[in-house]
């Protein structure tokens, strides 16, 4: 290995360490709260050194907003690679999505903060699109996947994908969010199970958007 690759390595690694120490700082904390100064101590670093990575802790949120978004990215594409009919596909959408949220709820967090206009006024252009590219990819895949139930005749063709891949996204996000606050309210008040509550919308979404052969088709899919 050359110098230059191995110096690359090195500072590949560095930056590996920092965004280590940022996640657990920022799942801590939150990024209001979080500082460099903490996350310079928990990498072992200087904060002069932080700064030759990273412009601002808004950014080093983005990275660490970005491995999030991997995970479900990779959540989701093992959720497609089943070779099930593509309603099955878009109902294991939900699912996989429920099952990220469960298993890395602070990312989930993460992803909502990223909805706050103050937060995109703070962070740097090549973050920023670097942020975006990687969401964009789990967009693609919802959108695609909408797509191709449309060519298939199993999702009305009057419907946009990208409204319908809007309408699914925002259902789960709210209820959700909902159960993110760890409250017993909808429970012990009014009797509502969010969790069941979830797979009722997420189903009769699903039977909104399907043609009448595909329903006549996939009869599982119809409440």
């Amino acid at each position: 290995m050359g110098i230059i690759e191995r110096k690359e390595r090195e500072k590949e690694h560095r930056r590996e360490e920092i965004i280590n120490a940022a996640e657990k700082v920022f799942f801590e904390n939150g990024l209001q709260v979080a500082t460099m100064d903490e996350i310079a101590e928990k990498a072992e670093l200087g904060k002069s050194t932080l700064y030759l990575y990273y412009k601002s802790k808004e950014d080093l949120y983005l990275a660490v907003l970005m491995r999030g978004s991997q995970i479900l990215y990779e959540v989701f594409e093992k959720a497609l690679s089943s070779g099930e009919p593509t309603m099955k596909l878009v109902a294991n959408l939900g699912e996989a999505y429920y099952d990220f949220f469960k298993e890395h709820r602070n990312y989930f967090r993460m992803f909502h903060f990223f909805e706050n206009p103050q937060l995109h006024k703070q962070v740097s252009e090549e973050m920023m699109q670097l942020c975006s590219t990687s969401n964009g990819r789990i967009w693609n895949l919802i959108v695609e996947l909408i797509q191709r139930g449309v060519r298939e005749g199993v999702i009305q063709k009057n419907l946009d994908p990208m409204q319908v891949a809007v309408m699914l996204w925002s259902n789960s996000n709210g209820l959700m969010r909902q159960m993110d606050r760890e409250d017993t309210y909808w429970k012990d008040k009014m009797g509502i199970d969010l969790e069941a509550t979830l797979r009722l919308t997420n189903s009769l979404l699903l039977e909104a958007i399907m043609t009448d052969e595909a329903k006549a088709k996939y009869p599982e899919f119809v409440i």
